[in-house]
């Protein structure tokens, strides 16, 4: 199918009515467009500026390293003293950090990164861009022939991405050292048996699967929340149901996003 009847399509199920088929074949539209204006962008004019997706990238990711690090690194301890009860009845305490590494890298970092990005970078975007429908802003660049989605969704998606990505990469190193903690200075265990024990544990399918998650992860959250505030109706009201919606969708679409990936590498043996 090209991508002119793919469009044409999509246009034609977000006509028919307000439902679901409206929802989707809306934020279809819109994921087509992105990738559209994303690719244009680099070879025609006005081409995308870097700057605008740099400051999207400190604003929407740089400033939620503290959160993603404490989180993180609890879920790391948390999981250092669940495990050793019932690796320790087996005699493997010393398998502790083979089971936190290969979590943590395969599935908690990514999945647990994207949640807190929703409600930091998912609720922010939906509530900006909201406030620019209510202010008519959007309508102000169409005015003056700036497509909105080239200007404004484009570098939101691209930050996010490369953002989710990067705070996933911190989000294993930080977990995987809180489990270190425990291992060490609670089990009374050697460090170094630790790392080395993790070490050995990663493949580089791991940290792959892990990264190729955090990718699509980052991907769903920019695209919803932009989705969500570029439909809102109804004023600062609208802007704050907008709001709520994408972080509780994007949730949603994260996790089960997780659950067929699971699932494909299951089958894949991967």
């Amino acid at each position: 199918m090209s991508q002119g009847s793919l469009v044409h399509l999509l246009a034609k199920v977000g006509s028919r009515g307000e439902g679901f088929f409206a929802y989707v074949g809306g934020l279809g539209y819109l994921t087509l467009e992105t990738v559209q204006q994303a690719t244009l962008g680099l070879v025609t004019r006005p081409r995308l500026r870097s700057a605008d997706t740099f400051f999207q990238m400190v604003r929407l990711g740089v400033k939620a390293i503290p959160i993603v690090f404490l989180v993180q690194f609890f879920v790391g301890m948390i999981l250092a003293f669940q495990l050793a009860p019932v690796l320790g009845d087996y005699g493997q305490l010393e398998r502790v950090g083979t089971v936190i590494s290969i979590a943590v890298f395969r599935e908690l970092g990514p999945l647990l990164t994207a949640i807190v990005l929703t409600g930091f970078a998912g609720a922010a975007i939906a509530a900006e861009l909201g406030t620019m429908v209510v202010g008519e802003e959007i309508s102000a660049l169409r005015t003056n022939a700036i497509h909105p989605v080239r200007f404004l969704v484009v570098p939101r998606v691209l930050a996010v991405i490369v953002m989710t990505i990067c705070l996933t990469i911190l989000a294993d190193i930080v977990s995987t050292a809180g489990g270190g903690l425990i291992h060490t200075y609670v089990l009374g265990l050697d460090p170094w048996q630790y790392y080395h024990v993790c070490i050995d544990a990663l493949r580089p399918r791991d940290v792959i699967t892990g990264l190729a998650k955090s990718a699509v992860f980052g991907f769903l959250i920019a695209v919803l929340s932009c989705f969500e505030g570029l439909r809102v109706t109804g004023g600062a009201g609208g802007v704050g149901q907008a709001t709520t919606v994408s972080v509780v969708l994007s949730i949603f679409l994260i996790i089960a996003a997780d659950c067929v990936f699971v699932g494909l590498f299951y089958f894949l043996n991967w």
